[in-house]
């Protein structure tokens, strides 16, 4: 059987359902395959704004997932740093999202995930369901397809003129844009991850905020997913990896145990018995990025392209960020109004920055916590940073967003990450005598560069574009189109 489409989607996760729904919105033909059967289990079940807000109203799913009935998320709750009391900050805080738009949602991802599909069905994508991808098809240096096995067990083939890879970290496609994954020593860690039928909820108006809370061996997070269900994961290092492996459950409740502040929050709350979750599941979490995003017809987003470590809540931002540059860059080449090389040339360059301003503020993150004498925190520090691996960083960054007008070196990131990391130490110190008017941490120059693409995201899905400067930094560079779905040309 050999079918003809003007994208392939590989994966229904967040990010093939963006890219899927952004390109058939456009009147192109769509086919998403994915390997399984709808609903499915994923961990990352917390949000940000830009996702909610920006993301899902572009897509045109908002009202839906908004009335899904998920647990409303006004912002995180931190037992992180030099100050032993917890502290909290508030996405709202800050003049250019105020409520409603400045919240998420705590999300349980089969249902979420699901949403995503159904829609990405309802606008014109043909979904397979069952489908499992095993190699791409190419001649003269150009992917045109894909060979997959459909629910009857009969191999087919089907073509199209771009095949975008959001199959997740365990992708057998990501090879085929070459380059090879670049893992991070600083974020190579393991998470060992279950959940609660209940749990203590914050005083509202901060009942379902994430709480993150460093101890001795790592930091926990806490999820209220529901009422009667709460997410509950400890992030450790590697080390670790044999215990956790020999007794699962067993770790999982002893690092429970030494993070007295979740422990008491799970006083008499039984383990949840309900499937999916009356499982502890172990993952190993490595950050890590794709030298290369694209090549001629294929592109790659999602984990297949990325992942970094959790703490931020960034995953699903930037699965879905990714394949939304991707969809651009795909409905610009097919209406003719970006080159395909242009196009995914902005998509890499974006990406990348994306993703390298939350791996900036996350190693500035981790530094704040000042536990020197634990082992995984004091291999947390700037200084540990291995050079190799600044280096390697270094090159990414050089694929950074259009319009930068220069490349730091490796030795210039590890001094930019100190003082990013003494800024966000000295604007967390602030939270408490703040006015409620502004976010303090906005001062911090780290954190503003890390949500600004996510609120440009926002603006665009509200106002229809950027409410102060244009899209692209420099006027030689392509502009968004009105409704967030391909560039425009300059």
């Amino acid at each position: 059987m050999t079918s003809h489409y003007d994208l392939i989607v590989v994966g229904g996760g967040p990010a093939g359902s963006t890219a899927a729904t952004a390109v058939a919105l456009r009147g192109h033909r769509v086919l998403l395959l994915e390997r399984d059967t709808f609903p499915r289990y994923r961990i990352g079940e917390s949000l940000l704004p830009a996702t909610v807000h920006g993301l899902c109203r572009l897509l045109g799913v908002a009202d839906e997932v908004a009335q899904a009935g998920f647990t409303l998320k006004r912002g995180g709750t931190m037992r992180w740093g030099r100050d032993p009391e917890p502290w909290r900050f508030s996405f709202s805080m800050t003049p250019r999202l105020p409520d409603p738009t400045a919240t998420a949602f705590q999300v349980e991802r089969s249902r979420f995930d699901e949403i995503l599909l159904r829609n990405a069905e309802r606008v014109g994508a043909e979904v397979r369901e069952g489908s499992t991808v095993h190699r791409v098809l190419a001649d003269g240096g150009r992917v045109r397809g894909v060979e997959y096995t459909g629910p009857d067990g009969s191999t087919r083939t089907a073509h199209a003129r771009f095949v975008i890879d959001a199959s997740g970290s365990t992708s057998r496609l990501h090879g085929e844009v070459g380059g090879a994954r670049v893992y991070s020593d600083f974020f190579r860690n393991l998470a060992v991850f279950g959940y609660f039928a209940g749990g203590e909820r914050l005083p509202e108006p901060d009942a379902g905020n994430i709480i993150c809370a460093a101890f001795d061996a790592g930091w926990l997070w806490y999820i209220p997913l529901r009422a009667d269900l709460t997410s509950v994961g400890a992030v450790i290092a590697p080390e670790h990896y044999a215990a956790v492996q020999a007794d699962p459950r067993g770790a999982w409740r002893d690092m429970i145990r030494a993070c007295p502040d979740i422990d008491r929050m799970l006083t008499g709350v039984p383990v949840a018995t309900e499937p999916p979750y009356d499982r502890v599941r172990v993952r190993k979490d490595y950050s890590y990025w794709k030298q290369s995003l694209w090549r001629s017809g294929m592109a790659l987003v999602g984990d297949a392209a990325c992942f970094v470590d959790p703490v931020l809540s960034s995953g699903v931002h930037l699965a879905t960020y990714g394949a939304l540059l991707a969809a651009r860059a795909v409905n610009s080449a097919l209406d003719g109004s970006l080159p395909e090389e242009r196009g995914f040339a902005e998509f890499e360059a974006r990406y990348r920055r994306e993703y390298g301003v939350f791996y900036d503020f996350l190693v500035a993150f981790y530094d704040m916590e000042r536990n020197e004498d634990s082992y995984f925190w004091s291999a947390k520090k700037i200084t540990r940073v291995d050079v190799d691996e600044t280096a390697a960083f270094a090159e990414l960054a050089a694929g950074m967003a259009s319009g930068d007008t220069s490349v730091l070196g490796a030795a210039q990131h590890a001094g930019r990450w100190s003082t990013a990391a003494t800024e966000l130490d000295e604007a967390v110190s602030r939270l408490a005598t703040g006015d409620g008017r502004v976010n303090p941490l906005l001062s911090a120059r780290i954190v503003r560069d890390t949500f600004h693409a996510g609120n440009i995201l926002q603006e665009q899905a509200l106002f229809g574009g950027p409410l102060d400067a244009p899209d692209a930094a420099d006027p030689r560079e392509p502009a968004v189109a009105e409704d967030g779905l391909s560039w425009v040309a300059p």
